[in-house]
């Protein structure tokens, strides 16, 4: 299936926008639902992430500028009018995963609109990004390739020189005498967080040599030798290490590792893969879940580790990392709260979401306290991170692991 993106001119998306904000402006705010308890009914894993889908999908995704097929996921929830006019923040990276949670559903079970919201997403952020697939941060564009590969890969859906030109982006950045991609361009810091999807996505796109130079970099620069986990990057020239733990520098670099072991039989990949599981097991999970993180950006981070320990658990036959997967998606839907039926995740998988005891709305507890004491998120990118969370238990349900 060849699904051709159309071009606009920069005048007619401003058009397009004005007028969004125009309907905007004189429609009525979003309602939030009332928060109630979750249900004692027993569901499997595909159940699940087909709740967490229809969860995202009613509240967060929406039309991009009134633009037909065009679609982007709003940052909040219940969104405000800024918000729900797609002026404000542009989070390129929520919506590259918002597009490749799209990809799973769509893989898990085929169905027209899945496959449309698939084209839909693309094609809307394309669109918002007005000059193209390409921006100056190596980690979007890491994420975004990765997506597009996994819908063409999965779905047989193409977008144009999507790919081709992702892929120059990221070669673009190559710096030979550190070897490794920074952060974005011109930067001088070279972090994990763009390095491993930056390498996951060229072993992905046929640069197997380049994809091992970015790995043998995280792990020669910023394994840390005490724990085995992975820092965050390093400065160069000058080598200051940010020596900050994140749970997805850990995913991506162990999603690395395992592309590689696949792709070149080389031992030591796996066992790079290996040792960093073990290592996220005894120094980021609490009971086998894996730690929280907070709201915005950090939201993604836990979900992005469920989705390459679930990568590794299935092409690498480790079952440590099929039992972090197993234990989180357990944990983050027990302690749910729903709100209309569909889930409602929080950002630390391990604590319930405390439902008031006087019912209200979500749009009343949206203050930062209120959120923070009852582990609540309004955040797309916690939410996103309980679907990628329940979509990659499926994967390892439906394989027996």
């Amino acid at each position: 299936m060849d699904r051709r993106n159309q071009e606009f001119s920069r005048r007619s998306l401003l058009c397009a926008a004005g007028a969004a904000i125009a309907l905007t402006v004189v429609a009525q705010p979003t309602q939030a639902g009332t928060i109630a308890p979750k249900r004692a009914v027993e569901l499997g894993a595909g159940q699940r992430a087909d709740l967490a889908e229809r969860a995202i999908v009613e509240r967060h995704v929406r039309s991009l500028w009134g633009l037909s097929r065009r679609q982007l996921g709003t940052l909040v929830w219940p969104a405000d009018l800024v918000e729900r006019a797609a002026v404000g923040r542009w989070c390129y990276w929520w919506q590259a995963h918002l597009l490749d949670c799209a990809v799973d559903a769509a893989h898990r079970a085929r169905t027209p609109e899945r496959i449309d919201r698939v084209v839909a997403v693309a094609r809307g952020i394309r669109t918002r990004n007005v000059t193209g697939w390409t921006n100056r941060y190596y980690d979007d564009m890491g994420w975004l390739a990765l997506a597009l590969d996994r819908a063409e890969r999965l779905l047989d859906i193409q977008f144009d020189d999507a790919l081709a030109d992702l892929r120059t982006g990221l070669l673009a950045g190559w710096n030979p005498d550190v070897g490794a991609v920074p952060w974005r361009s011109g930067d001088d810091f070279y972090n994990t967080p763009a390095i491993g999807p930056t390498g996951i996505a060229l072993a992905r796109l046929g640069e197997v040599p380049r994809a091992e130079q970015l790995a043998d970099f995280l792990h020669a620069r910023l394994c840390d030798a005490e724990t085995g986990l992975i820092l965050d990057g390093v400065h160069e020239p000058g080598g200051r290490v940010d020596r900050t733990v994140h749970t997805y520098c850990q995913g991506v670099t162990i999603g690395l590792e395992t592309e590689l072991a696949l792709r070149t039989g080389e031992p030591v990949h796996r066992h790079r893969a290996t040792a960093l599981v073990g290592a996220v097991e005894n120094g980021l999970t609490e009971a086998g879940v894996i730690a929280s993180a907070a709201a915005n950006d950090s939201g993604l981070f836990m979900g992005i580790l469920a989705r390459y320990l679930a990568e590794t658990a299935l092409a690498l036959d480790d079952t440590t990392a099929a039992n972090i997967v197993h234990a989180s998606a357990e944990a983050a839907w027990t302690n749910r709260a729903e709100v209309d039926g569909l889930p409602l995740f929080g950002a630390d998988w391990a604590r319930p979401v405390v439902v008031p005891e006087q019912p209200g709305t979500f749009l009343q507890l949206a203050d930062a306290a209120a959120a923070s004491s009852a582990n609540l998120s309004r955040d797309l990118s916690v939410q996103l991170s309980g679907w990628m969370l329940m979509e990659a238990d499926y994967r390892l349900t439906v394989a027996g692991r």
